[in-house]
């Protein structure tokens, strides 16, 4: 008998429908799964027939051939077993199916239990614009796929329980729908910019930058505040609105990063990858392309500590997605598009000791240290920046004061890019 699920593949954070095709025959006893599978797909023999055993239902003694269609696309990762296992059922006539089309999304353990799959988000909103009504998820995925409307969310704990579902037995109630207000802020305060004292111009320097959407760049010596003004510029953002907190949980949802107590990302994303990261994890790729930390920071903030320390080569990869808000990643078997809207700011020493310019420490770098350093980060890069300079601190007995007065803020040119006019602002 032949029996047909439909699930879903993501490459990238774009989906397609998988039908998945279960034939049983007369034959040696056999298990194969074809239609470009790898090998956490392969596995998936071993994991649906323990679990289908572990259910109470005998497996099937028959030849049995698994067809991912269509099979020119590439079938990965482990949330293809609960839609192998429903599939192997029905063709041996031991749950029927239902009459309208349900989308199946699960991974399985021996046991039988339905587990955590990565990329729920835009796998559902893939169920909604292909006009399927019900989707079958993971019981602690719920919360996730209810944020999509117009989709029936059936959360299942075991295979035994959706199989007791199916047959109309014991029927599983659909998970709420969920709203933008019913869902948690993260935990932990987040640093705000009113709680820093001192250092006013820089703090204007990121008023500037978060009101035009500017890329920033401050220089000063160790502890001027450098890290802790960065840290404070999603303070200062507008809050994410709900199709935008959407989008930047569909990224998480896909890398595997999004709280199963937390499915909607509410703050704007703040990213601070170290300066020995290479070029693939800061904007993407791998042999099947993830999202870099460029794309985690989407509609957020991207950190670059210690600026001059990262690679040139790291650094270059950055200015085209920059320009375009979008990284594409190109393979042999086709091209990856992840969203890059960010706001860049970088920090950096004015030289290798940290201490040039400061009024109370000498610096012990000579002059061709001192004008090297801060070339060493690519200029194209940073054409269009916000530009602050922070001077020292020191600590007197009203908190924390700034050693020199800044000037007044001021503008040197204007340069338009796309439809947002860019400033070149430097701030001393």
């Amino acid at each position: 008998m032949l029996a047909r699920v439909l699930t879903s593949a993501a490459t990238g954070l774009e989906c397609s429908l998988v039908e998945v095709e279960v034939d049983l025959a007369q034959g040696l006893p056999n298990f194969t799964v074809v239609g470009l599978p790898d090998a956490a797909v392969q596995e998936a023999r071993e994991r649906v027939r323990a679990a289908i055993r572990n259910s109470g239902y005998p497996f099937p003694m028959r030849r049995v051939t698994v067809n991912l269609a269509p099979a020119e696309v590439r079938k990965e990762g482990a949330g293809f077993d609960l839609s192998i296992a429903v599939g192997v059922l029905a063709a041996a006539e031991m749950v029927p199916l239902p009459q309208q089309p349900v989308l199946f999304l699960g991974e399985l353990s021996l046991d039988g239990s339905v587990r955590h799959t990565t990329g729920i988000l835009p796998r559902v909103a893939l169920a909604r614009d292909q006009r399927i009504g019900t989707v079958v998820v993971p019981a602690e995925d719920a919360a996730e796929a209810a944020l999509v409307e117009g989709v029936t969310v059936i959360p299942v704990p075991t295979l035994l329980a959706l199989s007791q579902h199916l047959t109309g037995e014991r029927p599983i109630p659909p998970a709420a729908p969920g709203t933008l207000a019913d869902q948690p802020d993260d935990e932990g305060p987040a640093p705000d910019l009113s709680d820093v004292q001192g250092q006013e111009h820089a703090k204007r320097a990121l008023e500037v930058a978060a009101a035009g959407g500017h890329n920033l760049l401050m220089s000063g010596s160790p502890g001027s505040g450098k890290t802790l003004l960065a840290r404070c510029l999603p303070s200062i953002l507008p809050p994410l609105t709900l199709d935008e907190a959407l989008e930047v949980s569909k990224i998480y949802s896909v890398s595997g990063l999004l709280r199963l107590d937390r499915p909607l990302v509410r703050r704007r994303p703040f990213r601070a990858p170290h300066h020995t990261i290479s070029h693939a994890g800061l904007v993407g790729g791998g042999t099947s392309p993830r999202p870099g930390e460029l794309s985690l920071a989407h509609r957020g903030v991207l950190f670059l500590d210690e600026l001059p320390e990262f690679g040139q080569h790291t650094l270059e990869t950055l200015r085209q997605p920059l320009e375009d808000g979008l990284v594409t990643i190109s393979r042999a078997s086709g091209a990856v598009a992840f969203p890059a809207k960010v706001t860049l700011v970088g920090a950096m020493n004015p030289c290798t000791c940290g201490d040039y310019g400061d009024m109370l420490r000498s610096c012990t770098c000579s002059d061709a240290v001192i004008r090297r350093y801060p070339r060493r980060s690519p200029r194209r890069t940073w054409s269009r920046r916000v530009q602050a300079e922070l001077p020292g601190t020191a600590t007197g007995r009203r908190g924390v004061s700034t050693y020199a007065r800044p000037p007044p803020l001021g503008v040197s040119r204007y340069a338009p890019t796309g439809h947002r006019r860019r400033r070149n602002v430097c701030l001393h």
